[in-house]
């Protein structure tokens, strides 16, 4: 019998118009695809002669053993210590993504992860950054060139908004108003979301957007324009000014998702209201309120302790 690697290929083509068909997010589509061609590469290596109507819970219990201890089947790549349980939990609920699509289709009678569950996630602190840690970030953005104007506003608005890297890479000029000190970012699910500021945010995005009308790429929509004029950074561009910016005050493990996590720590532990936490962060579920405020709970916890001081009145 030969191999059914073409199939699997036609199919995900397939999925993949369904996908934009359904206006779903470039990167939840690029997540759902992603994980069906490492299971059809896992599936070439090890069960190259199994067609997708005989499909089985063995085979996806088999792939996401590899894939979590990072071994290497044919085209799905090595990868050394292993893959995080987070990785391996999206990968797997983007594959029930997959396997449900393939049963609305009648290419396949059953889903063969109807009666597995989900891997465990172990529940491990959020990483924030400290007050120190942020002033030097803003401090190593000092200077009155183009990119110094443009870091300080971006790092600002990150600390400020608690922003996703895709919301705030992506912005706009006209997605910036600096009367009302807010910006119009799309959130998950394509949810248009208003993102307040404060008065410094404000200032540094003023200096940054005055100076910026001198660039030759100043016409050019995107807010964040790149070094010696080579036009506005994409996400990944973003990402690489945190990345560096992190190195060099220090913080080398610093990513733009920990300013999110930062925002929402001191935003609880400042007695911000959870539901107004919630909205600015474009939360539908408490779920995530929990996961990010846990660090911002313990902190609170210890500070009543201190308070409290019972065992010192012994």
């Amino acid at each position: 019998m030969a191999s059914h690697t073409a199939l699997y290929r036609e199919l995900r083509e397939s999925w993949a118009r369904s996908l934009r068909a359904r206006n779903m997010s470039p990167r939840t589509q690029q997540m759902y695809l992603h994980a069906a061609a490492q299971f059809g590469a896992y599936l070439t290596a090890e069960w190259p002669k199994v067609a997708p109507a005989d499909l089985t819970r063995e085979h996806v219990e088999g792939f996401l053993e590899t894939f979590a201890a990072g071994k290497q089947a044919g085209d799905l790549d090595a990868f050394d210590g292993g893959r995080a349980p987070s990785t391996v939990s999206l990968t797997y609920r983007a594959l029930q993504q997959w396997f449900a699509w393939l049963v609305e289709e009648d290419e396949i009678d059953a889903d063969p992860t109807a009666r597995m569950h989900a891997p465990i996630v172990p529940e491990t602190p959020v990483p924030v950054l400290t007050d120190d840690q942020l002033r030097a970030l803003l401090a190593s953005c000092a200077g009155r060139r183009l990119v110094d104007r443009r870091d300080l506003a971006l790092f600002r608005l990150l600390i400020d908004t608690g922003g996703r890297l895709d919301e705030i890479a992506r912005l706009k000029v006209s997605d910036v108003d600096l009367e009302q000190q807010v910006c119009q970012v799309l959130g998950k699910g394509r949810r248009p979301r208003t993102l307040p500021f404060g008065v410094k945010t404000a200032e540094a995005l003023d200096r940054y957007l005055r100076l910026r009308k001198t660039d030759k790429h100043a016409d050019l929509p995107g807010l964040w324009l790149g070094e010696k004029g080579k036009g506005p950074l994409t996400a990944n561009g973003v990402y690489q000014v945190v990345k560096r910016k992190g190195r060099l005050v220090g913080v080398p493990e610093l990513h733009p998702h920990m300013f999110r996590h930062t925002m929402a720590h001191r935003w609880l532990v400042n007695e911000g209201t959870e539901g107004d936490l919630m909205q600015i962060a474009g939360w539908k579920s408490r779920q995530m309120l929990g996961r990010y405020g846990a660090s911002a709970a313990a902190e609170r916890a210890r500070d009543a302790h201190k308070r409290l001081g019972l065992g010192d009145r012994l």
